[in-house]
């Protein structure tokens, strides 16, 4: 009885280590959780059931802003319609994309890994602002993608992120440009497809 005393005490307390350790592990994340992203969304939702300018205390209105959005906002129809486009252009284009190149780079080859990092690459520099400024350098009025048109006899008046009939194409392809995390997903699934299925389908 004495030894059974003895051990539960004990394995409370490598019990409360472990969760201990768990939620140190944790800590990161649900910092990210909480302060970027949940209490950043329950204040905007708070403020959107506001008329609040920044410079004066919120004005707390209901569902005055949201009813005014849906019946007398012309743009708002608009901003849905390229929401809408952009995902549904997005979405299937960079997983397809994605797909092969998981493909690909599941051969075996010498220096793959430095594709597969190459690869990635885009995924984490994507949403920089460096970034942005070179997708403005090529596709801008002066950038490499209208000076190429204008070498070949097809000049352009407005560049392809300043016309509003190309401009959703620009970011889509953008936006494909960064599957490296799908990539790695795909990449992964092929990663475990045992040999035999490979060889029983060829």
């Amino acid at each position: 009885m004495p030894a059974l005393k003895t051990a539960a005490p004990a394995k409370k307390y490598y019990k409360m280590k472990d969760n201990v350790t768990g939620y140190l592990l944790l800590a990161p994340w649900l910092f990210g959780f909480f302060f970027m992203w949940l209490i950043p969304a329950a204040m905007s939702i708070y403020y959107s059931l506001t008329d609040y300018n920044l410079l004066s205390a919120p004005n707390f209105v209901g569902l005055k802003n949201y009813i005014t959005i849906f019946t007398n906002d012309k743009n708002f129809k608009q901003a849905m319609i390229v929401t809408f486009s952009y995902v549904f252009m997005v979405v299937p284009l960079r997983l397809a994309f994605a797909l092969f190149v998981a493909t690909l780079l599941n051969k075996k080859h010498k220096g793959m890994a430095v594709y597969r990092v190459l690869y990635y690459i885009p995924s984490i520099v994507g949403g920089s602002i460096a970034v942005a400024v070179v997708w403005k350098q090529i596709f801008g009025n002066k950038g490499v993608f209208m000076t190429l048109l204008g070498a070949i006899g097809i000049e352009q008046k407005m560049s392809l992120l300043g016309n509003p009939k190309t401009a959703l194409f620009v970011i889509v392809l953008m936006g494909v440009w960064q599957f490296g995390s799908c990539m790695l997903v795909f990449l992964s699934g092929l990663k475990q497809i045992p040999v035999s299925l490979y060889e029983s389908a060829s």
